[in-house]
């Protein structure tokens, strides 16, 4: 179960970092080449291979218990 905890959290992590990568689409198309730079781009993809490591470092708890909140250490 802990696998699946974990697989959880990455998996929310690429889609939450995913969706705020998307978010600006709407925006006037002047602005895009600003937002999405080579350099957002490239931060964006090391993000998304780092943050799962973060996330998975603060919800172990969670991850290994189950039990509550991840912030739930008692």
């Amino acid at each position: 179960m802990t696998a699946v905890r974990g697989v959880a959290a990455v998996l929310a992590t690429w889609l939450a970092l995913t969706l705020l990568f998307v978010a600006p689409a709407p925006l006037p198309e002047r602005w895009l080449y600003v937002i999405y730079s080579p350099a957002s781009v490239g931060l964006w993809m090391l993000t998304m291979l780092v943050a799962p490591f973060v996330v998975c470092t603060l919800a172990w708890p969670w991850i290994r218990s189950g039990s509550g909140r991840p912030a739930d250490n008692d």
